[in-house]
This record gives structure tokens, C-alpha cells and sequence, in this order.
């Protein structure tokens, strides 16, 4: 089905790299489920009226907050294809984000209206009644989340969108819902428990959890995460297929919403190697990165001396100090500069983010290390957080 609804509405729907494709596959999944919340929430409000159910009432009025939610998305995709302009020079991308976190700041309002009036049944209890069509609409319902869970995460995954994931995973959420709100009706309906209110409190307090938890998938891109891995990857193999480069360093990722994805990365090169011939190569590992990884990469060119037999041995010292310490430090932008009585030792040092507080530990153990050497070594050290990060 989900295929088949990619070809009847989207044309060219495996090009997901082109912007007006991903956001085609936004106005798909928001219309898909404003349309099948709406009918949920008609169905089982209906049954949930006439049978006096809060708990039925309650799962209805989440299905509302999911069209609600549906329509939002739906918003966001329109509007984080805006091109950039002189106030947004990155793009519009971010709104998409933006819609996620309104979508959250509903379901936590609905949810908690829904407490309150299951706190209310919880008070005064009173029997529900349970028929043959109650029963259908619900477990209909549940089918059709299931379909749209798996249809959400089938998009999101191929478009790699926040948002999408999100509402997938609320879709997943509602058939548990709905689930225990079945229990407690055939509860009810055997064995005589009057636990509507108390399935109406967990529906409610399932729906406020579900909000939080969608508030944090949003707020964590707009506040500004760690760079996606297999990214990290596959910028880093782009740049080191080429062999005049000799390694990498300072890779940073800015992520201003999707499609909007900006990168920057020193490249070390031999230093004796012809400048305009090693500014050609950058030249085409941009060009690469942006046609293969829609990345706007940009790579700053260092030199670096290969031929030196002491410093490249004082160098291979110094690797060996700093990965005694911790195998995941590691060096780079390393320089000898020599005078009379001493030689100065000047190179960046990568620290992550758990080591931030062992500056001091590492540099006193490097200069141990180094007093032992024949030659009077001083070093001039500056440490780097982690060698990746998305703003």
C-alpha cells in the first residue's frame, strides 16, 4: 500500500535527495492522516457517547490531537521549502522542527484535559455498556494505526525526517491505547470492574508521556546535537578516497533543518605538493560532497611536512603518550619549531567530551614523558572538544 500510494501521488518518489520529493512525502503522510484520524475520531466518539465510556471518549480526543498534529506537519513541510533569503540565509528548513514541538505542546494539553476528566470518572464511577459495534470500531481502529505506524516510519526513514519518525511512533502508542481501553471495557462487561476512569488515566497519562517524549526529539535538533554517525562516515571516506589526502581533523556538521546540512573539515596534504593542484582536489571533494551527500562542505587546506625524520619521530612519541592515556585521544596540526636552548612542541589535541576535566592530567603527563628525551622539549598545547558537532 505504501508503495503503491508513493507512485499514484509522488513523481520520481525514490529521488528523496531532491527537496521538492521529501516535501511531497510530507503533504502525503500529513494528508494521510488527517484523513484517517478524523474518521477514528468521528467513529469512536460516536460509540464513546452512546455507550458512556470516558476511556472510549478519551482515545477519540487523541485521535483528534493526532489530525491536529497531522495538519501542523503538514504546515511544516509547506513552509520549510521556503527558499533562503536575506533574513534566513540557511533556509526555512528548521521549521519542520518547529512543527514538531507545536505538535508536542497539543497532545501534552489534550492529555492533560483527559486526566482531568478521568480523574472525575475515578470519583464517581458508573457502569459502561459494551456492544458488538463498540468493540469493531475499536479494534478497526487499532488496524488502521497499525497501518499508519508503519506507513509514518516507512516515510520518515526515507526521507529522514524527526517529525515523521514522531508520528509514527505516536501511531504505535495508539494501538496500545486503545488496546487497554478494550480491556477495560470487556473488564467491565464480564466481570462487572468499573475501571473506565482508571483506562482513562493511563490513556491520558500515556498521551502526556508521548508528548514529552516528542518535545525532546524536536528540542534536541533545534538546540543543536551531535552529528549523525553514519554522516560522520561517509563524509570522512568521501574526503580520504582521495590520495593526496593524508587525514582529517576539525570536522564540524551544522544541521539547519533537512536538506539544509553544512559541513567544514581540514585536510592535511603534503606540504611539498603543488598548491594549485591540491586546491583542485578540494575543489572536486566539495563539488562530491554536495552531489552525493547534499552536504555544503567546506575544506580548509593544511600543510603538512612528511619528510622531517626527527619531527617525525618526536611525533610518533607523542601519539604514543597522549593514546597511553586514552586510545580515543588522538593528534593533529603538529609543528617543531627549534631555537637554541630548547624546542618548542606546538599541536592540537582532540579531547572528547568525557575528558574535557583532564586537561591538566594529560598535559603534566606529557611533559614527563618528554623530560626524558635527550632534547629539552617544551609543548604549546590546545585541545579541541569533540571532533564533531551539529548546530
Amino acid at each position: 500500500m505504501t508503495e503503491f500510494l508513493l507512485r499514484l501521488f509522488i513523481k520520481d518518489h525514490r529521488n528523496t535527495a531532491d527537496a521538492r520529493v521529501r516535501t511531497a512525502y510530507g503533504k502525503l503522510a500529513g494528508l494521510v492522516g488527517i484523513i484517517c484520524n478524523l474518521i477514528l475520531f468521528a467513529g469512536k466518539m460516536v460509540v464513546g457517547i452512546l455507550s458512556g465510556a470516558v476511556s472510549v471518549s478519551a482515545d477519540a480526543a487523541n485521535n483528534l490531537s493526532d489530525a491536529s498534529s497531522s495538519i501542523v506537519t503538514l504546515i511544516g513541510f509547506k513552509l520549510s521549502e521556503r527558499p533562503a533569503d536575506d533574513e534566513h540565509p540557511y533556509g526555512h528548513a528548521r521549521i519542520e522542527y518547529l512543527s514538531g514541538l507545536a505538535v508536542a505542546a497539543m497532545i501534552l494539553l489534550i492529555g492533560v484535559e483527559l486526566a482531568k476528566s478521568s480523574f472525575d470518572k475515578i470519583l464517581h464511577p458508573q457502569s459502561v455498556e459494551l456492544s458488538v459495534v463498540t468493540l469493531a470500531v475499536l479494534l478497526g481502529s487499532m488496524a488502521v494505526k497499525l497501518w499508519m505506524a508503519a506507513f509514518c516510519a516507512s516515510l520518515g526513514k526515507r526521507i529522514k525526517s524527526t517529525s515523521l519518525k514522531a508520528t509514527a511512533a505516536d501511531s504505535r502508542n495508539d494501538v496500545i491505547s486503545t488496546a487497554a481501553v478494550v480491556l477495560g471495557l470487556l473488564a467491565c462487561h464480564f466481570f462487572g470492574w468499573k475501571v473506565d476512569g482508571y483506562i482513562g488515566m493511563l490513556v491520558a497519562l500515556f498521551i502526556i508521556y508521548s508528548g514529552i517524549e516528542i518535545a525532546k526529539e524536536t528540542i534536541s535538533p533545534l538546540l543543536g546535537e551531535g552529528a549523525d554517525e553514519e554522516l560522520v562516515r561517509q563524509i570522512s571516506e568521501l574526503i580520504e578516497s582521495d590520495k593526496m589526502i593524508l587525514g582529517i581533523h576539525d570536522l564540524m556538521v551544522h544541521d539547519y533543518g533537512p536538506g539544509q546540512c553544512f559541513a567544514s573539515v581540514h585536510a592535511e596534504m603534503d606540504a611539498k605538493a603543488d598548491p594549485l593542484q591540491c586546491h583542485d582536489r578540494i575543489d572536486d571533494l566539495e563539488r562530491r560532497a554536495w552531489q552525493e551527500l547534499k552536504v555544503h562542505l567546506v575544506i580548509h587546506y593544511d600543510p603538512v611536512v612528511t619528510d622531517d625524520a626527527e619531527l617525525n619521530e618526536i611525533r610518533r612519541k607523542v601519539i604514543n603518550i597522549v593514546r597511553s592515556y586514552d586510545e580515543k585521544l588522538s593528534i593533529h596540526d603538529f609543528r617543531m619549531v627549534s631555537g637554541p636552548g630548547h624546542t618548542n612542541l606546538i599541536f592540537d589535541i582532540v579531547l572528547p567530551f568525557a575528558l574535557r576535566e583532564k586537561r591538566c592530567e594529560i598535559s603534566d603527563l606529557i611533559e614527563k614523558k618528554l623530560a626524558l628525551e635527550e632534547k629539552k622539549y617544551y609543548t604549546v598545547i590546545t585541545f579541541d572538544d569533540a571532533p564533531t558537532s551539529a548546530l
